[in-house]
């Protein structure tokens, strides 16, 4: 039976098995619906076989059942929902410049829920709950498994790509029969020769890719939905190389979902995006989730015509009117990367227009690193990843400074960010390929998110495993479903002191220019953090006379919990930073004004006037922190601090600092900002509301609980979770 893992405290489980059968492409037709809160659609995958059976004979059948034993397992199924679809509509003159996906004229024929009064019979094929079904088959069908959560799925079916018009240039190869079996390896072949086309023939394997994706069905498949999986088979068809490789799926995401957050932005607008779950996308689409299954992808996404549709492709989508009142907007990727990376935003986004005669973007003469002999070999080098149209060898793109770019937003924060944001990014980016190199990416969106957007980060496991590799390739994430997880930062706050320590150790020149290399090396492959420290320490062989090596890395830093060692021993030198001391000078200013309030404060005698410096965002975050230190801070003094740096106005970090004294010395007059912090920056507040219930206070509690009220129904399950084990 599958493991039942709770979603709120167990691994993650990732349960695809690419050993066997690895996806190259998805092609993804989605309608979106804010109303019913559901995205409706179909996906077909383009498979090649896994490299355990990619030399397997079809023929070669012994030890068949033995093989998939693991794959082959006795799953509780879902009733299947079965779509009438009519592809006849779609335009079979397309070009290869043309990509746009048709509208499908399908009919749903299950009830208002989505479910049939009897699967059996609204599918045309069997239920089965045995998968293998031995007995009845005499052999055990292969079983394909893919990673899938929260779906209600209707259909599964072959596509008949050998139906597509001048199809056979891909099938010159294949030495066939009229047989029907022989059939089935045409249509494999076809698909073999589309994903394996050369990279600069990019725009001909898009322009079939979607082709395919239109291509009438040749049969049904059997499937079964699971708590984490979708399993799909074929009767009679016992080993992966037999198995069809194009296959279309219809389905639909539940309002529930994991993957995406049904939600309104900063205008009080409808929303919906990806949101960095714990469970990747497995709630959006069915998908292979673990990192080895590279692929690329095209969408199409229908929606209604005042929402604006962002996603992580490589193109800039304009939208096109399909009918009145709807919007389809049509992107795509090249770059093969693992299912987790797709994102997708789509709301009534404005965008943030560049000003008229911006001056030109000045980089900061600071970051120059410049280009070295080993930058022109590099570029000589053919690329370690697998072909796909690399930007690093197109002479164009490697010196393009800066990358087109555009900026969207909630309409109430078009202003703030024509002032900071749009002048921030070309810096960034200058900067970026300043020190970095080559831009991998060929455009970049940004979007403001939502204030309830939860994510600080994902971290993943570390050396070489995410659990135990099963000979079928699935595996688990440790610890990848707990649900305080995502607002972890210590895995960041390590990585940066070991990458400041390293930059000292080495030399910051040094440093950077292997930072260059590391992104030249490994760009569009699968990294670990032994590849990079191996790379960085490699043409450093003096360091390992003083003891730095990978292995003593891991061990002070990245294997062991709390302050690392190096750190504690570099603890004492950055007290003697010129910033450090400043703040050090403040923070006693600070202390004895606040002795003097508390000493005068029944006195009416005008204080003398201190003169605080100003600080920078980072030292207002020390500043606030020693403060906290403090075991009474005075109303007054609160009021003073508060004034003097404009703390309402200071980014995130500063404002959570105050918020946490707000709390601590129960100031009344800032339980405002604390609760406008809850509001606006759900994210960074979900442990205040641990310190607003640990002081048992009464008006803090009834704050938390009133702050927890107005926002639970806009939080993704995991913050709610985690706060309402603080409140109740």
């Amino acid at each position: 039976m599958e493991k039942q893992l709770d979603p709120m405290k167990d691994d993650l489980p990732l349960m695809a098995n690419t050993s066997h059968m690895l996806v190259k492409h998805y092609t993804l037709d989605l309608d979106v619906d804010f109303k019913s809160q559901i995205i409706e659609g179909i996906i077909v995958f383009f498979f090649e076989t896994g490299s355990r059976y990619r030399k397997t004979s079809s023929t070669d059948e012994e030890g068949c059942q033995s093989q998939f034993d693991e794959t082959c397992k006795i799953r509780a199924s879902e009733p299947c929902h079965i779509p009438v679809t009519d592809l006849s509509a779609c335009s079979s003159t397309m070009e290869y410049n043309d990509f746009a996906v048709c509208g499908k004229g399908e009919k749903d024929t299950s009830d208002k829920n989505g479910n049939h009064s009897n699967g059996e019979q609204a599918s045309g094929i069997p239920s089965s709950k045995n998968c293998c079904d031995i007995e009845n088959h005499g052999s055990t069908d292969f079983l394909l498994v893919l990673d899938c959560c929260d779906l209600s799925v209707l259909k599964v079916e072959e596509v008949d790509v050998a139906a597509v018009a001048d199809i056979e240039k891909f099938a010159r190869s294949a030495k066939l029969t009229d047989a029907s079996e022989e059939l089935g390896n045409l249509r494999n072949q076809i698909v073999h020769e589309l994903v394996t086309l050369p990279a600069d023939r990019w725009k001909e394997q898009l322009y079939y890719y979607t082709r395919c994706s239109q291509a009438p069905g040749c049969g049904e498949l059997l499937f079964t939905t699971g708590t984490w999986s979708l399993e799909i088979r074929k009767l009679g068809i016992c080993t992966p190389r037999d198995f069809p490789h194009a296959i279309r799926i219809w389905y639909k995401t539940k309002p529930e979902g994991r993957s995406v957050t049904w939600t309104t932005d900063q205008s009080g607008r409808p929303c919906v995006y990806t949101m960095g779950s714990p469970i990747n996308n497995r709630a959006l689409f069915p998908c292979q989730e673990p990192p080895v299954a590279l692929s690329t992808w095209q969408a199409t996404v229908r929606t209604a015509a005042r929402f604006v549709v962002l996603m992580s492709g490589e193109n800039s989508a304009e939208p096109v009117q399909l009918q009145e009142g709807i919007l389809s907007w049509y992107y795509y990727v090249t770059m093969p990367m693992p299912a987790s990376t797709f994102t997708i935003a789509i709301g009534c986004w404005e965008e943030v227009k560049q000003q008229p005669f911006t001056a030109d973007v000045q980089t900061n003469s600071d970051f120059s690193l410049p280009f070295s002999q080993a930058d022109l070999r590099w570029h000589e080098e053919r690329c370690g990843h697998v072909e796909y149209p690399c930007r690093f060898q197109n002479p164009a793109a490697r010196l393009q400074t800066v990358i087109p770019y555009r900026v969207f937003a909630p309409w109430c924060l078009m202003e703030n960010c024509k002032e900071l944001v749009l002048q921030l990014i070309p810096q960034c980016l200058s900067a970026a390929y300043t020190t970095l190199g080559t831009h991998p990416f060929s455009r970049l969106d940004v979007l403001i998110v939502p204030s309830n957007f939860s994510s600080l980060g994902m971290a993943r496991p570390n050396k070489e495993n995410t659990g135990e590799v099963s000979e079928s390739g699935a595996s688990v994430v440790k610890h990848g479903l707990k649900a305080e997880k995502i607002f972890l930062q210590v895995h960041y706050l390590k990585g940066y002191f070991l990458l400041r320590s390293l930059a000292r150790a080495i030399g910051e020149a040094s440093y950077l220019a292997s930072l260059r290399k590391f992104v030249h090396k490994f760009h569009g492959q699968l990294v670990l953090s032994q590849d990079f420290l191996y790379m960085l320490l490699e043409d450093i062989p003096e360091q390992k006379e003083s003891g730095l090596t990978v292995e003593s890395i891991f061990q002070n830093w990245l294997d062991t919990s709390g302050m690392p060692k190096p750190l504690l021993e570099e603890g004492e030198t950055w007290k003697e930073c010129q910033l450090v001391q400043q703040v050090s000078g403040e923070v006693t200013k600070w202390i004895q004004t606040n002795q003097r309030i508390r000493k005068n404060s029944k006195k009416k005698r005008k204080q003398d006037e201190v003169i605080f410096q100003k600080l920078l965002p980072d030292q207002l975050v020390l500043l606030l922190e020693s403060l906290l230190e403090e075991k009474t801070l005075c109303p007054r003094t609160l009021q003073c601090l508060e004034k003097t740096y404009k703390l309402r106005e200071q980014d995130a970090e500063v404002r959570h600092r105050w918020c946490e004294l707000i709390v601590k010395h129960k100031y009344v007059p800032g339980y405002g900002d604390v609760e406008k912090f809850l509001r606006e920056d759900q994210a960074m507040g979900v442990y205040l509301y641990g310190e607003l219930m640990v002081n048992e206070d009464a008006k803090q509690q009834e704050l938390a609980y009133k702050c927890f009220a107005a926002a639970q129904e806009h939080m993704d399950v995991s913050s709610a979770k985690v706060v309402a084990e603080m409140l109740f």
